[in-house]
């Protein structure tokens, strides 16, 4: 059963509020979904998760009969995604979220009821959380997580607040958000192995330069080698990993293209809209500030490889996407 439209708007309504009168929800059959984004963001971390599978296996190795118990409760590890009280330490611990006071609750809930209700979802199925912070922004994460700074609670209208909780709901029904988290976390052992490796290339290869140029040499060599062996065992696969940032950023663009179209859905793209203006003048207050620090010399323009590392697409592509749900209905 599809969620039911949003109710439309009067002629003159001011677009920053909405009517948060608590009303009947809906509930669609389908809660969540894992959308095209959320599968390519999976197999964009297969190789990761392959290294980190030989390195899992690797460590394994030195703890005889009990290494295969520990690859595999590694390989079941994944599901503490959705492990209530493993979420609770990943906002309070790695996001620095907390949960609302009663007198914010009274702030967010009406609001999370309102996007809810249009969208067909039970609003009890996901935690609301702040952030301490005086920037506007909000954060989808792990199953459950919905969180959202201080400042756009305070700061943005009720419609404005809406669109925000939106776009971080559309996260969590299109499945980017535990999809993300189950990348990283099974990414991890091969990342911290190779932040360990480079660590070491590089104590080792300050001290072979006090044994003279052969000694450097050696190093590169011997490093080489291993690169070579794994490379071609491999069949070229640790290739791709020098990629994976470019693609896994241009995933991450889509997603948020997705998540800004699923608030436009129910309703709440003006609002949406406006918020991006706001955050638009804020990276330009953001620029002219670094500038005067600068002593009025203009920053050095990002450069076009590292645009395609960005997370989130720019102001005005966002806002292109908006413009169907923008124009007014004949």
């Amino acid at each position: 059963m599809a969620p039911p439209a949003p109710p439309a708007a009067a002629p003159d309504a001011d677009h920053r509020y909405i009517s948060t009168d608590q009303r009947r929800v809906h509930i669609s059959a389908h809660q969540r979904r894992t959308d095209a984004t959320a599968v390519g963001n999976l197999l964009l971390y297969l190789p990761n998760f392959l290294a980190s599978l030989f390195v899992v296996t690797l460590v394994s190795a030195f703890f005889g009969g009990l290494g295969l118990i520990l690859v595999l409760a590694w390989l079941v590890s994944g599901v503490l995604v959705f492990h209530r009280p493993t979420e609770s330490a990943v906002a309070r611990r790695l996001l620095g979220l907390r949960y609302p006071t009663p007198q914010e609750r009274e702030r967010l809930e009406p609001v999370w009821r309102e996007v809810t209700a249009r969208a067909g979802v039970e609003g009890r199925t996901y935690e609301l959380w702040i952030e301490d912070s005086d920037d506007l922004n909000a954060v989808a994460a792990a199953g459950h997580i919905v969180g959202v700074t201080r400042f756009s609670m305070n700061a943005l209208p009720s419609g404005e607040l809406a669109a925000v909780l939106a776009h971080e709901l559309g996260h969590h029904v299109g499945g980017h958000a535990w999809s993300s988290l189950l990348g990283y976390w099974y990414a991890l052992p091969g990342r911290i192995a190779w932040r360990v490796m480079r660590a070491f290339g590089r104590i080792v290869f300050k001290v072979s330069r006090v044994f003279s140029c052969f000694g450097v040499g050696f190093v590169l060599l011997v490093f080489g080698a291993f690169a070579f062996a794994t490379i071609s065992t491999l069949y070229g696969l640790p290739l791709l990993v020098l990629a994976l940032p470019y693609a896994l950023a241009a995933v991450s663009r889509r997603a948020e293209l997705r998540a800004d179209q699923h608030a436009a859905a129910l309703g709440f793209a003006p609002m949406l809209a406006t918020v991006l203006d706001k955050l638009h003048q804020a990276d330009q207050q953001q620029a002219l500030a670094a500038r005067a620090h600068n002593g009025g010399v203009p920053l050095q323009e990002p450069s076009a490889l590292s645009k395609l590392l960005s997370s989130h697409p720019d102001h005005h592509t966002r806002l292109h996407h908006l413009q169907p749900y923008l124009q007014p209905s004949r």
